[in-house]
């Protein structure tokens, strides 16, 4: 890939300011825990696998600056850092995933010297990333089968490079069936409010030379019913025990579409995005954003002053809508509570 999403150099965290394509390709640099923080909650790093190596990230930079003269204060103080980072953003699970791999590492080494937790804390951070893009990979060779040779694939929002330490989830698996010289093409839905698909999704696809057409969120069902979408793949945020998945807002009327016109709808996932403690999707919170990413567009106001805004970030599709759950370790149909305890070895 021709980008990097976030990488660790120079003792500094390097993001892609992803509000910024596709205008632009710029790379911000950030040496505090605070400013990682504010990236994630101001969406120049989203994608639930990113955000999870970008909590991580921040944890580390925390613990470089903590100024302490024992374990106590130390500990006392990198709880804090993780608190912060834990505020931002409360659907994607990989988040909280991240900073608890974090504060884990950091407690099996308080027998060690300041100095070397630190050492240790930021060696981890860079292990997650580069574990991330080898998850990515595997992902999409498990999927990759379940891509048919010329098949029109649809996905929405962003799951690709972008949205994870590079490679991707949904994109993962479609960029491996490109990968195996299978002919295959792309819709992205653009994804209303924020644009991921059209701003981010047709980017990375084109960049890999990857056919795309892009459509608009309403216009998915209208392609199905003519027969010019044969599967849908989407990542996810956070999926239950029993499957139920939450993804970017518009996920479930787009599997609820599939299912009425008899198209597989696919999620592919890290496992680290299953959130084994909730029976259901119900249980998942939903992120509720600004009325301003509804009432305006590019810095333009598109709807009257005042009026009356809802916008959930995510939604939740129920898991008798997904055809196969695809991770890492192989996919998941039919009985996800099972299947998805079995790979997690419970």
């Amino acid at each position: 890939m021709s980008f990097r999403t976030i990488e660790w150099r120079d003792d500094k965290v390097i993001m892609i300011d992803q509000t910024r394509l596709p205008g632009e390709e710029i790379y911000n640099e950030y040496t505090d825990f605070q400013g990682v923080a504010e990236a994630i909650r101001g969406m120049i790093i989203r994608g639930a696998p990113a955000i999870g190596v970008a909590a991580a990230m921040g944890v580390a930079l925390g613990a470089r600056d903590i100024i302490a003269d024992t374990h106590e204060s130390f500990f006392r103080q990198l709880d804090n850092v993780c608190d912060v980072l834990a505020r931002t953003r409360p659907t994607a699970v990989n988040l909280f995933w991240g900073i608890e791999r974090m504060k884990r590492v950091a407690h099996a080494n308080s027998d060690k010297d300041l100095a070397s937790i630190r050492a240790i804390l930021k060696a981890e951070a860079i292990s997650i990333e580069q574990e991330d893009q080898r998850i990515c990979r595997a992902i999409g060779s498990h999927g990759a089968p379940l891509i048919r040779e010329g098949a029109t694939v649809l996905t929405h929002c962003n799951a690709g490079g972008l949205a994870t330490a590079g490679y991707g989830t949904a994109l993962g698996v479609i960029r491996a069936a490109h990968e195996a010289g299978k002919n295959i093409r792309v819709f992205a839905d653009e994804t209303r409010p924020w644009l991921q698909g059209a701003r981010l999704t047709a980017w990375e696809l084109m960049k890999d030379s990857i056919p795309v057409t892009l459509i608009s969120d309403n216009m998915a069902g209208w392609f199905m019913k003519k027969g010019e979408i044969d599967c849908v793949v989407v990542g996810a945020d956070r999926i239950a025990a029993n499957g139920d998945t939450a993804n970017k807002i518009g996920t479930y009327s787009v599997a609820v579409l599939a299912r009425e016109n008899r198209i597989p709808f696919y999620v592919a996932a890290p496992l680290s995005t299953l959130d084994l403690s909730l029976t259901s999707g119900d249980e998942i919170p939903i992120e509720e954003r600004h009325s301003h990413e509804i009432t305006h567009l590019a810095g333009r106001t598109i709807a009257p002053e005042g009026v009356t805004v809802r916008n959930p970030a995510f939604d939740v599709t129920p898991a008798k809508y997904i055809t196969a759950i695809i991770t890492e370790k192989g996919f998941v149909r039919g009985d996800y509570e099972s299947g998805l305890k079995a790979l997690v070895g419970q």
